[in-house]
């Protein structure tokens, strides 16, 4: 993973101290409301429903087990004893004391993280596979490129206000992983017929209260180019993207209302100034960069006596054969295997990590995987680089730790956004819905005759939960000062892209899980074999879910 020089270290340390000063202006009443909030912006700092709360950086989802111990200590002395992964790869602290952020983010910086442009109008994390280095699938490891772009972006003085925040996604795989497509530019990594790297554009993706699906602006921009390709982009957006409406200031709006085509036709224009200019990358570069991301020191196994001790194991554990083929995923190397640990035991809020639970993350990373994890869009954890000679061993390991449900990929693996327990913008409580129906659902052999399912909850139209792209979408609304809650169909975010439709009218809290049963028993009832809920919901449509559910709640 990438580490700090000293120049790294110097910068995020001056921000640290800037942003104390700022701290200590503010609470002496030196500062004014409206100057202090641009600035606990820049550096993370959100004042939610019951208290403020930090998002820390986690650039594509990489962690060092010092980091993790670090986020236990923290999640220990300054919060409530846990923290929250988001659907974005990050960290959320929900209860810090505004007094201590600047405590939290100098012990941070000790550990090479920190909260910088995690919000505001700027360009946020860069995300990107769970699995990049590792997938069977994968074209190029895109982990140095989200690298490149994270420097180049970081404190970038042109892009500090732009009409709307911003987010980028790169995927280096054949499958779609990073939700690519849902993200202000999505980037491809695709080879050209000389085997030259470049990249696959998408912009105007994104989710919130106008849905949107990315659009293709270019087929292949040479890797050399990509840094000047976005700086085009990026200035298109900041001179015509609107500021004088924040719910249209996205870049989805500007494409939308221009059409793909002649956006292209603008961003074209503005890189002719740009393309040889000082943002060309060089090879020396991206050789620096790639430099970060060698392989581990994988040792050679013998894969096939490792699938043979797998089959005996799982033939005499039943429960171990179920975990094996929801929670391990095929490493590119023999003899190896990505392990995901379930965030998502019944009762526990979707994504929540205690601070014993960060100790115990970075013990198994040591002992099983190089020391390192990776955060999922899912709100899970990866060990990355598990022996398959380990995983009974592995296994036994994470029961008492409460890693081990085996539900990675079925309904109860579902997101969940904090929603109106915490946040000051959601219009309804997300975590009540999503322990209730983790309850209902928790017959194992039920859920994976479901086969694979994505249930996706957010608390207000923002859709930081991803309500959209669920198969099963479900978004609180308010109506009359009462929260209700609307159910979509037919999301993904997946290479398939899709956006879900609504169902009809919303429902009471304590309707939804017998609603979504209903749903459920209409796929049951319509499905072929082996065709998945998407599947068949793209077949039959809306209608027969609709009449089943309508023809017996009103």
């Amino acid at each position: 993973m990438y580490l700090y020089d000293k120049y790294d270290q110097q910068l995020v340390n001056q921000r640290v101290a800037q942003f104390r000063n700022q701290t200590e202006r503010y609470l002496a009443g030196e500062i004014a409301d409206n100057e202090f909030l641009p600035l606990r912006l820049q550096n993370g700092l959100y004042i939610q429903r019951l208290a403020p709360m930090l998002r820390i950086s986690v650039p594509y989802g990489l962690l060092s087990s010092r980091q993790l111990r670090k986020l236990g200590h923290i999640a220990r002395t300054y919060d409530k004893g846990y923290a929250h992964f988001t659907t974005r790869q990050n960290i959320q602290l929900n209860w810090p004391q505004l007094e201590e952020v600047p405590d939290i983010l100098a012990e941070l910086a000790e550990v090479e993280m920190h909260g910088i442009q995690t919000s505001g109008n700027c360009i946020r994390n860069i995300t990107s596979d769970e699995f990049a280095g590792i997938a069977v699938d994968e074209i190029e490891d895109p982990r140095p490129w989200c690298e490149i772009v994270r420097q180049w972006s970081t404190l970038h003085p042109e892009f500090a206000f732009l009409p709307r925040k911003f987010k980028i996604a790169i995927s280096g795989s054949r499958g779609d992983r990073a939700a690519t497509q849902v993200h202000d530019i999505g980037l491809h990594l695709v080879k050209d017929d000389a085997g030259e790297t470049g990249f696959r554009v998408l912009v105007g993706g994104g989710l919130g209260r106008t849905p949107v699906i990315g659009s293709v602006i270019s087929e292949f921009v040479p890797w050399r180019h990509l840094l000047s390709y976005l700086e085009a982009i990026l200035r298109v957006y900041n001179r015509y993207g609107r500021r004088d409406n924040k719910y249209k200031a996205r870049i989805k709006i500007l494409v939308k209302a221009w059409t793909p085509e002649v956006f292209a036709a603008k961003v074209n224009e503005e890189w002719e100034f740009l393309k040889d200019g000082p943002a060309t990358l060089t090879e020396e570069e991206v050789q620096r960069t790639r430099a970060f991301f060698t392989e581990p020191a994988y040792e050679t196994l013998d894969d096939g006596a490792a699938n043979t001790a797998l089959d005996r194991q799982s033939a005499d554990n039943i429960a171990f054969r179920r975990w094996l083929e929801r929670n391990t995923v095929t490493h590119r190397v023999p003899g190896y295997s990505a392990v995901i640990l379930s965030l998502k035991p019944v009762g526990i809020a979707p994504g929540d990590v205690t601070d014993r639970q960060f100790d115990a993350i970075a013990d198994l990373a040591d002992t099983y995987s190089f020391g390192e994890v990776r955060a999922t869009h899912s709100q899970n954890i990866v060990l990355a680089d598990v022996q398959k000679v380990r995983l009974f061993e592995l296994w036994q390991t994470l029961k008492p730790l409460g890693f081990a449900t085996p539900n990675i990929g079925t309904l109860t693996d579902l997101i969940c956004c904090p929603g109106g327990d915490f946040c000051s913008l959601a219009n309804a409580k997300s975590i009540p819905i999503a322990e209730a129906l983790q309850r209902k659902f928790d017959n194992l052999d039920y859920l994976y005759d479901l086969g694979d399912l994505t249930l996706n909850i957010s608390g207000c139209m923002n859709a930081c939960g991803h309500h959209h792209v669920g198969n099963i979408g479900i978004l609180g609304v308010d109506k009359k000062g009462e929260e209700f809650y609307q159910i979509q169909l037919g999301g993904s975010s997946d290479t398939d892209a899709s956006l879900g439709n609504v169902l009809g009218p919303s429902f009471y809290q304590d309707q939804v899980p017998e609603v979504v049963e209903k749903i459920l028993n209409v796929y049951v009832a319509n499905r072929q074999p082996e065709e998945s809920f998407l599947d068949t919901f793209r077949r039959i449509g809306l209608a027969p879910f609709k009449e089943s559910i309508y023809d017996k709640a009103h």
